[in-house]
């Protein structure tokens, strides 16, 4: 029997793992880390635990696929609550729009911000993005882009050409929607994929259906970290090895293709398929040289972000898990991150998870701030930090998360990305420009080199944790396949 290596414990390369294991491959996961996490990791700060990258997880039945395919049922590894609101989005004249988990809800709280004509029109755009996700799901997110057959999906991309999905996301939007604020609310989730609403494509517009039809939940413990911990559980119930705090230094390789990895203890595993699920370009140092992508000649970066992470000594009861403050200059925000300049007003992302027990003392909470910012590219980041820093601190002062100048706090910037293996000091990998997209994303499978896959952002589907996750299947099934 054939035997896999899989470098990376990140959600896509544990989610390969599980499932070749649950189908009887001898399976070893080697990651270079102490614990699995990869991108889904965890932050400590004295007392308090933070999540270090995902802060909610949106199509649950994707994991929940990870765990079927070994017999599992998600609720009994990682119980989850869908939060209600999804988001809370604050706009800078003060009003505010909470995005409901019931679509009666939703439509009223739209009348309520925008009027009935409005809330009429997001209807209509409601059922939109719904139809965009039907057609797209299928066709070019759940799908292989390695194979021949995915190449061919006329009827798909005439169906997304009607619905508006290669217009620019914002004059999508736009041509439904008439409130601004409205039109905010469903399109700064280009963000996500490293793109701004005048850049990216229509077809992103998924996102916002992920995030304000499909729902969004988090686990009841533990936080986001809680799932790769069962994922990995979930591999070692099944039999595979795993390698924690090694780190794997090459692929080796012969005339017929992989024949394992060598680790830099010195320590060589045999395997007839290698699955790399971490970053792409900092994993080249350990590839052959036929697992060269053309693709990969001139990589775009998604831009980064600044993240602070901060112990309360208190808790907020009427906080949501998610407050987005829009800052006022809109448009100018993203011209600047393009152009490799800190936002002049960013929008701000703050995340306050409801108290577990675990990740905060009794009577404390944790609040942690995502501020969009440039990578490393074009940035000086040992100048630009402490400046962003203080004005981050003294902005949150003002939106009444009191001074956090004192409290234990932990602050990651694109340097700090960069040491944790993110290559240009960004977690969100490579943008999703049309040329680094579906097909011509970097390809999942090494042609030159049998029996080589990868998983990870880096491929098709791409960004955010059900893509990953995705990724991670497709591997194992193209890796089952051959066996067969």
């Amino acid at each position: 029997m054939s035997g896999v290596v899989v470098i990376g414990g990140g959600l896509g390369g544990l989610a390969a793992a599980v499932r070749l294991a649950a189908a009887g491959r001898q399976v070893t996961l080697v990651e270079a880390t102490a614990e699995p996490g990869g991108c889904c990791g965890v932050a400590r700060v004295g007392p308090y635990r933070f999540d270090a990258g995902p802060s909610v997880l949106t199509m649950p039945d994707v994991l929940a696929d990870v765990f079927g395919a070994a017999g599992e049922e998600l609720r009994d590894w990682v119980p989850l609550r869908r939060l209600d609101p999804a988001y809370r989005m604050v706009f800078e004249d003060g009003s505010r729009l909470d995005v409901r988990a019931a679509p009666e809800a939703m439509t009223e709280q739209v009348r309520t911000l925008c009027g009935p004509a409005e809330a009429a029109r997001y209807a209509r755009y409601r059922r939109l993005l719904g139809e965009l996700f039907r057609v797209e799901w299928p066709a070019f997110i759940d799908a292989d882009m390695t194979r021949l057959r995915a190449l061919a999906r006329p009827a798909a991309l005439l169906r997304l050409a009607a619905l508006g999905g290669f217009r620019r996301l914002d004059r999508l939007a736009a041509r439904h929607l008439t409130d601004p604020r409205l039109i905010m609310a469903h399109t700064f989730q280009s963000l996500y994929v490293g793109l701004s609403p005048q850049r990216a494509l229509g077809i992103y517009a998924v996102i916002a259906h992920m995030d304000t039809i499909g729902g969004v939940y988090f686990p009841e413990r533990g936080g986001m970290h809680a799932i790769p911990l069962a994922l990995a559980s979930l591999l070692e119930k099944l039999g595979a090895t795993t390698r924690y705090g090694v780190r794997a230094q090459e692929v080796l390789t012969d005339g017929d293709g992989v024949t394992g990895v060598l680790l830099e203890d010195g320590e060589r595993l045999p395997a007839r398929h290698v699955v790399v699920a971490c970053d792409r370009l900092a994993a080249r140092r350990m590839l052959p040289a036929l697992a060269g992508d053309w693709r990969l000649r001139r990589p775009r970066h998604s831009p980064s972000c600044l993240v602070l992470h901060a112990g309360l000594g208190r808790v907020l009861p009427d906080q949501a898990h998610h407050t987005l403050h829009f800052g006022r200059a809109w448009r100018q925000t993203f011209t600047a991150l393009e152009e490799g300049r800190p936002q002049p007003d960013p929008s701000l992302l703050v995340t306050c998870p409801r108290p577990d027990g675990e990740a905060a003392p009794p009577g404390h909470a944790t609040l942690s701030v995502l501020e969009p910012a440039p990578n490393l590219r074009r940035t000086d980041w040992r100048r630009l930090r402490p400046r962003l820093e203080g004005r981050l601190l003294e902005r949150l002062a003002q939106l009444g998360y009191g001074d956090l100048a004192d409290a234990p706090r932990l602050v990651l910037d694109p340097p700090a990305w960069a040491a944790r293996g993110h290559s240009a000091g960004t977690p969100f990998a490579l943008d999703h420009r049309v040329t680094q997209t579906a097909w011509l994303r970097p390809s999942a499978v090494a042609r030159r080199v049998p029996g080589l896959h990868f998983a990870g952002m880096y491929t098709a589907p791409g960004v955010g944790v059900p893509p990953v996750l995705i990724s991670g299947r497709l591997a194992a099934a193209r890796i089952l396949e051959e066996h067969r």
